[in-house]
């Protein structure tokens, strides 16, 4: 089965994360989701969530600090998702190849509608703001 590499943002910023809601044309369309993509050839997890965070949000970070890995199959594929902590070094976070993003509070995380594979990031992120 295929394995799908992924970066995504734990993009902070006064207490506040940022998340970002999925276009209705994409996989797992609707959930909310900690924006970030999928890594291509030759490219480190770090670059890869600076190309990415650039394109879906106009955002420039600084140096991400890794957070945790978490491997999920779906049953079409694989993913392996590297979280990463980090903050906007430049820009105002935008919705550009996002349906709608927020900022939200730790504790407001579960209000929202997130992929089955985001699950364990929650759940440590819910523990670390208690």
């Amino acid at each position: 089965m295929k394995v799908v590499e992924v970066a995504a943002g734990l993009v902070y910023r006064e207490g506040r994360y940022l998340i970002a809601k999925r276009k209705t044309d994409v996989h797992l369309a609707g959930f909310w989701e900690f924006p970030g993509g999928k890594r291509e050839p030759g490219e480190t997890f770090e670059e890869c969530l600076g190309r990415e965070l650039f394109e879906e949000l106009n955002i420039r970070i600084g140096t991400p600090v890794p957070f945790q890995v978490v491997r999920y199959q779906y049953p079409e594929k694989i993913v392996e998702l590297h979280f990463f902590r980090c903050g906007i070094e430049s820009g105002q976070a935008t919705a550009v190849d996002c349906a709608e993003i927020r900022w939200v509070w730790p504790h407001e995380l579960e209000d929202f509608e997130f992929p089955p594979a985001d699950r364990p990031i929650l759940e440590a992120l819910r523990r670390q703001s208690v």
